[in-house]
């Protein structure tokens, strides 16, 4: 069984939208774009590797994939991230795209809930969902995420898309690796583990 990965770059605030620059995502007014490169530092980029040692795929919305599908396919080839971004399989999910140009894309058909289990039962290694946030709302209602990989970065915006939204559903989570990188950022991968607990003091 392939695992759904969800690889998130958040701002301690909880706020995902646009960590790559101030045009990527201005739905809503966003004003706040291009806020991660300042506080990341290069241990973040090593975790960011490792999140894809045993990946051979992502998963995508829309948006994310039209980012990335215009900027990888040109992007510098001494990056070592552009050849790795180039040749890994990418499934979309899209109400509205018809086609999908860039190498090694699929745009999934139907009910993307039921095509995202197909995937998870078919042949290969982890898929990986970046971005997305609105595809990783969907999979997290529906029970289909198999572990979180975040950045956690030391910057509060204040407004923007969350990952964990209003009306997520409540979930434990078991930390399987947490650390702290010399510039603040908190990198951890944690995994679903049924519902939580109360007590109180």
């Amino acid at each position: 069984m392939r695992k759904i990965i969800v690889c998130t770059f958040l701002t301690l605030d909880g706020v995902m939208q646009a960590p790559g620059g101030p045009d990527e995502d201005t739905q809503s007014g966003f004003e706040h774009g291009g806020w991660q490169k300042p506080v990341a530092d290069d241990e973040v980029g090593t975790a960011i590797a490792g999140w894809y040692e045993f990946s051979d795929a992502m998963l995508l919305g829309r948006k994310t994939y039209e980012i990335f599908a215009s900027y990888w396919p040109t992007a510098d080839p001494g990056n070592p991230f552009t050849n790795r971004m180039n040749r890994m399989h990418k499934y979309v999910a899209s109400r509205t795209l018809t086609s999908v140009e860039w190498q090694n894309s699929t745009l999934l058909e139907g009910d993307i809930v039921d095509a995202v289990r197909k995937l998870k039962e078919s042949d290969g290694g982890n898929i990986n969902v970046v971005g997305s946030g609105d595809l990783a709302q969907t999979l997290m209602q529906h029970d289909l995420v198999d572990e979180y990989r975040l950045t956690i970065h030391p910057v509060i915006i204040g407004t923007g898309k969350r990952l964990f939204a209003d009306g997520a559903i409540p979930t434990a989570l078991e930390p399987v690796s947490v650390s702290t990188t010399k510039g603040g950022t908190i990198v951890g991968v944690y995994r679903p583990n049924g519902k939580p607990s109360y007590d109180s003091y």
